[in-house]
């Protein structure tokens, strides 16, 4: 992986982290892995040029599917900008 595509991952990391969040547990600092098997899907999507909504999705798919939760596609389209938007 290239050192742009790290800096990308890392990033996608801290994002799924900080604000995307669905179980509500970034408070708990023990909790830090828990989404980290996520984001291999989502920076593939992110290199491939997935478009906004096909992030969005994918997330809120991870949140209903495999978490059990209630969606909230409004927060996962907040989400996808900001990994969109990753340089």
């Amino acid at each position: 992986m290239r050192d742009d595509q790290k800096s990308v991952y890392k990033s996608i990391d801290e994002i799924l982290w900080n604000d995307w969040d669905p179980l509500g547990v970034n408070e708990f600092s023990e909790a830090r892995d828990e989404y980290q098997s996520y984001t291999p899907d989502i920076f593939k999507l992110k290199i491939i040029g997935a478009d906004k909504e096909t992030i969005a999705q994918t997330l809120n798919d991870i949140a209903t599917q495999k978490m059990g939760l209630f969606g909230n596609i409004s927060h996962c389209r907040q989400v996808a900008e900001k990994i969109i938007n990753l340089t």
